[in-house]
């Protein structure tokens, strides 16, 4: 890892605990154990620091699909699940994002990199078709931005701890549903 990719997880982990406005450099300094000024030579502006930290979210994300192995059998609801599970451990960073997505909700740019318009959402997309192919449905490229919405709606609901669902149980009946409408 790198000072920049320190600096990031430490930047993640300040906006987790306290929110957004908690992205301080001296607070990244500190929870990154660095001497004051640190993160300053890194990133010059909040906006910067911002930038650094949405990428690194992107960049962990990124990294979670190199590490995803897609079985050539199996129920993809419990691929999707495990997959959700996966991202879901990196609790301070999905944390982070959820919370930059409603701070940064006018600033496109910056927003951009935790969105549909981040290119690691291709490979997000590319994973959903995939797993919609395992089931026979018609149309995969174009049904996998529902199901990559569904899983991040899912993992929403995880770290929030919002409601107990049963994620392999939701993930099955979307599957079932969309199978069983194409089956038509």
């Amino acid at each position: 890892m790198t000072r920049r990719d320190d600096i990031g997880d430490a930047g993640i982990r300040c906006i987790a605990r306290g929110g957004s406005r908690a992205l301080t450099h001296r607070a990244v300094d500190a929870e990154a154990s660095l001497p004051p000024g640190s993160t300053s030579y890194y990133a010059r502006s909040r906006r910067e620091l911002l930038r650094l930290v949405t990428g690194r979210i992107s960049a962990q994300l990124d990294a979670d699909l190199d590490a995803l192995v897609l079985p050539a059998e199996g129920d993809p609801a419990v691929v999707a699940a495990t997959f959700l599970d996966t991202i879901a451990e990196r609790h301070a960073a999905q944390v982070a994002r959820y919370l930059l997505l409603v701070e940064l909700r006018d600033d496109d740019e910056l927003r951009s990199t935790l969105t549909a318009a981040d290119a690691v959402r291709q490979r997000l997309d590319a994973v959903g078709a995939a797993l919609l192919r395992t089931v026979g449905v018609s149309d995969p490229e174009q049904r996998a931005p529902e199901l990559v919405a569904l899983v991040d709606a899912l993992l929403l609901q995880r770290i929030a701890d919002a409601a107990p669902l049963d994620v392999r149980s939701v993930l099955a009946a979307y599957l079932c549903g969309i199978t069983d409408a194409h089956s038509r």
